[in-house]
This record gives C-alpha cells, structure tokens and sequence, in this order.
C-alpha cells in the first residue's frame, strides 16, 4: 500500500487502507525504534500529518470523524515534540550559519549552534516521562484504528469525485487566504499558517497523484520546495522567539547583534521567496483546480 488513492477501488476500503497504514507505521516505529527512541518519534509524527492531511481532505463527508480523529492525532504529535523540537532548532541553526554574510555572523551562529546542541541534549536527559509518553501515543493510535473501523463513505464514482472535489477545492481556498494575508503581513504567524495549508496540499497531491502522475509529481515537487522554505522561516521564527525569552543562549550582546542581523536579513529573504513560490503553486484559481480534479477521478475510475 502506497499513500495514494486508486480511483478503480472502493472509496471507503482505499482510505481505511491509506489511514490504517498511516498509523501501523507509526505503531510499528514507536514499538520498535530501530534508529533510536527520537527518531521514531521523528518518524511517528510525519506519519501523523500525512493522517491528518488525508483527512481534512474528505472532512465535507465526514465532519464528526475527521474533528475528532484530528483532535486525537494533534495531541499525540504534541505529546511527543519538546525533544524534537529542541532538535529542529539546531538543525535550523545550522542551517542559518550555511547562509551567514560574514565571517563574524560565522563565528557567532558557531558558538550558538553549540550551545543549542547542549541545550537540546540537556532536554533529551530531562525528558524523564518519555517512556510513558510514548506508550500514551500506542494507546491513542490504537483507538485512532478502532475509530477508523466505524468511518465509511458512498462508494459511487461520482459521489466520490464530487467529495475529493469539495475537499481540494476547500484546501485551495484556505491556501488562497492564507497567501493574501502574507502578502499584506509579515507576522511568523501568518506564513506558519501558509506553510500548513502548503503541507495539506502537497499531502492532497499525493494521494491524488494516480489520477494524473506526471503532473501531480510536477506540482508535488514544487510544493515541497514550498514548504521547506516555508519551514525554515517558521524556524527562525521560533529560534528569535527563544532568544527572547533565554538571551544567554546568543552569547552576549556582540554576538546577539551578529545573530539577530543573519536573523532578520535571511528571513526577508524567505518571505520574498515565499511569497514569489507560492504564487506559483497555487496559481490556479480553486473552482477551475478542483473541477479539473474531480473530471480527472472520474475518468481515472473508468
């Protein structure tokens, strides 16, 4: 099974098999994390927005279900991200300083990628309940497949089309909100909701993509190039925000103002290319997109 529709089997066996695979990956990586304990964390909580993405997309027919598993799926993730988000911001970091303008912005996102890598260990060996949060997230993916087991939807081609229809449509249209508003704002908060409403899509390609493979491919790719840019302002965001409240992480005040300067330029520089990138992504207009979709499903499944 592969994170994809196939318009030529019944609706509701195919999503139960998508979903179900969704969460036995993540059961199977957290029960036996063959790379270590964090990065089955990783791992589970990709698994967990490829869930939640799959069902935002039919949440038109399953209302109740798709608010309820969301809730569910959101609180595991949440469960399990203090380590790996500790983690994100070194690797953002490191990422900040690949980008540094000078030698002096080198030397002081050196000392601060240190620092954030001893900080990140130091949580890793607080993190004494890890165990129990790791066994909560087993329990909740095993209600989520008993959940799973009571949702079913109508199997017809055409009720089919129209559902997938509503829910690309439905993306796109939150997708549109969320850019007019960075384009008029450039708040953390608003490119964080463009960059999820970017992830949700490049999900809903994915599971589309056997209706036409080369160009959802085509799409797919871009869109992630999205997302990654998205996710690396998103992260500077969150490493800003941390300085605030824990200024001795920046050194002192020579190099905070070294840091905050690769700060503040790379992410202007982000945000243009944001904004420049997902004018391109979403380019279409969500009525024409979505229709297409729909006609696409439709002459998939003959």
């Amino acid at each position: 099974m592969t994170y994809a529709f196939d318009p030529a089997h019944p609706f509701t066996e195919d999503f139960r098999a998508i979903a179900a695979e969704q969460i036995g990956c993540a059961l199977a990586v957290l029960e036996e994390q063959p790379a270590g304990m964090h990065e089955a964390i990783h791992d589970a909580r990709k698994n967990f927005k490829r869930l939640r993405a799959l069902y935002r997309l039919v949440a038109c027919d399953a209302a109740l279900f798709q608010k309820q598993e969301n809730a569910r799926i959101r609180e595991m993730a949440r469960n399990l991200s203090i380590v790996r988000d500790a983690a994100a911001l070194v690797e953002n970091a490191n990422y900040l300083r690949a980008h540094a303008a000078s030698e002096e912005q080198q030397v002081a996102l050196d000392k601060v990628c240190a620092i954030l890598a001893i900080r990140r260990d130091r949580i890793a060996a607080e993190e004494t309940d890890l165990e129990r949060k790791i066994c909560a997230t087993i329990a909740g993916c095993e209600a989520a497949l008993a959940a799973l087991a009571r949702v079913s939807f109508h199997d017809g081609r055409r009720k089919s089309a129209a559902r997938l229809e509503k829910g690309w449509r439905r993306t796109l249209k939150r997708a549109a909100r969320a850019r007019s508003a960075c384009e008029t704002g450039t708040d953390a908060v608003l490119f964080h909701e463009l960059r999820k409403r970017a992830q949700d899509y490049r999900m809903h390609l994915a599971l589309l993509r056997e209706v036409w493979p080369s160009a959802m491919q085509a799409k797919r790719s871009d869109t992630k190039e999205l997302v990654d840019l998205l996710g690396h302002l998103n992260d500077l965001s969150t490493l800003t925000s941390l300085i605030d409240e824990e200024p001795e992480i920046a050194g002192d005040s020579q190099n905070q103002t070294h840091l905050l300067s690769a700060v503040i330029a790379r992410q202007e520089e982000l945000r243009q290319e944001a904004l420049q990138r997902a004018q391109a992504v979403f380019f279409d207009a969500p009525e024409r997109e979505s229709r297409t979709v729909g006609l696409l499903w439709l002459e998939a499944g003959r």
